[in-house]
């Protein structure tokens, strides 16, 4: 076999470790750059922390926030990264005990063996263990008497008794057979009242037209009036649907602003957090030694580089972020001032072009990135908005506009889907049926026929 050559071209792009690196830190969020930058002050002895940035959130912004009136100016505790209220935790993760465990079982078992007896902690233990996630047994009752009575060698009577004190304990409803004992024992903790009696009588016999939201229906079966069946209705609404409720948020899972946006002079202005993250530099000090360092120092160079490179990297990503939340802002405003109905259509490419870069970095700068707004802190993404067709409005204002409209519709008449997009197009804002259906959906309101409440019962409540 003969071997041959031939020319053949093609094109390819090759990734620098410099390029990889700031395209890394575009995509960082504000808690992730502040661990990296962390570590890479414990790794790069040529790194240190600019002490400059414990004067605030930027030194450029400082004269135009004073001149800011005090109702429009963000929270101190955003410009800080704090939590908010509250005393400050220089170590948010110092709130959580040492050697506490993730079980919700096993906390409360250990909180148990500070009040119970070792023997009915055993037999706790054995009842958390016939349950599921949410706190409720897995098997019928009288199947888990047997076999407790046989797997722990107790009279089934004692093994009841310790499940009654699971059940109307310290997180009451766990153990529970159903929903309706769950409620029932969150039920009777709460003081006595005619609102309650009425809820026991709804646990007990009529649960089933509870889960149908059926208060006419449950008024019939109770013979009670509308006002006392919505009390009781009220007050088993208060209740919690699981024994066990979901984890608590960590403390160290709180959004944290990348950028703060604040409206003064009539305009809007815009500022990097600052407290997100420690501001690196390269020693001076360190930089002139090497330089005139004798011999080989070829891996403190090495080390002088991966220090400039991260610098550099960490200034550019911050340059693009400001540049890029600057023009959401801008184009933005509107929503900012009023709320979601005012959202403008924008998409990645429109903001790409206003600064000059591609989309994907655009999209790569705004994924996980949180702005601070006079009107609550949101993430950057919910800042782009896809126009409607035919429209020159946004699919998210619509979506806003059908809320309201819902939200204000009386009670013993509500508007039907043809009747939105008719009140909608009154307003400029042209949508189909299926569109105003479609929306509806995604807010989870049921058909107007399903929404309606009778005229009678109404002036009844009235």
């Amino acid at each position: 076999m003969k071997a041959t050559m031939s020319p053949k071209l093609g094109l390819g792009v090759n990734l620098t470790p410099q390029l990889l690196q700031s395209i890394r830190l575009l995509q960082l969020t504000a808690p992730q750059l502040e661990l990296e930058l962390r570590q890479a002050l414990e790794r790069n002895p040529l790194l240190e922390q600019d002490e400059a940035e414990d004067e605030g959130v930027d030194s450029a912004t400082d004269a135009q926030q004073e001149a800011a009136a005090w109702d429009e100016l963000p929270e101190p505790s955003f410009l800080s990264g704090g939590n908010g209220g509250g005393e400050f935790d220089d170590d948010a993760a110092s709130r959580i005990a040492d050697g506490e465990s993730s079980d919700p079982r096993v906390r409360l078992l250990q909180s148990l063996s500070l009040q119970w007896k070792p023997r009915d902690v055993e037999l706790a233990a054995w009842w958390l263990d016939q349950c599921d996630d949410r706190g409720y047994l897995e098997a019928p009752l009288d199947e888990l008497h047997l076999l407790g009575a046989s797997s722990c060698n107790v009279d089934a009577t004692e093994l009841e008794i310790v499940r009654q004190r699971l059940l109307h304990g310290e997180w009451p409803g766990v153990a529970a057979r159903d929903a309706a004992e769950c409620l029932d024992a969150q039920l009777s903790l709460q003081p006595e009242s005619e609102a309650r009696t009425l809820a026991a009588r709804i646990l007990a016999d009529h649960i089933d037209l509870l889960a149908m939201h059926d208060e006419a229906a449950l008024a019939k079966a109770l013979k009670a009036d509308a006002e006392a069946v919505r009390a009781a209705v009220a007050l088993i609404l208060t209740l919690r649907a699981h024994p066990i409720s979901d984890a608590a948020v960590n403390e160290r899972d709180i959004v944290v602003p990348d950028v703060v946006a604040w409206r003064a002079d009539g305009r809007w202005h815009v500022a990097l957090n600052g407290r997100t993250a420690p501001r690196l530099r390269i020693a001076p000090h360190c930089e002139r030694a090497l330089a005139d360092a004798p011999g080989d120092v070829s891996a403190l160079r090495g080390m002088l580089d991966e220090a400039r490179w991260l610098v550099r990297g960490v200034a550019m990503r911050n340059d693009t972020l400001l540049r890029t939340t600057q023009v959401l802002v801008e184009r933005q405003r509107a929503f900012l001032e009023r709320g979601e109905e005012a959202i403008a259509p924008l998409t990645l490419r429109e903001v790409a072009d206003a600064i000059g870069m591609h989309e994907s970095t655009v999209s790569r700068i705004t994924s996980g990135k949180y702005l601070q707004t006079p009107r609550g802190t949101i993430e950057l993404k919910r800042l782009f908005a896809v126009r409607l067709d035919g429209a020159e409005v946004s699919g998210s204002a619509v979506k806003a506009m059908v809320k309201r409209l819902i939200d204000d519709e009386p009670s013993h008449a509500p508007l039907a889907d043809d009747t939105i997009a008719g009140l909608l197009a009154r307003q400029g804002v042209r949508v189909a049926r299926r569109t105003v259906a479609k929306y509806r959906d995604q807010l989870a309101i049921a058909p107007a026929r399903q929404r309606r409440r009778p005229a009678a019962l109404m002036a009844k409540a009235g």
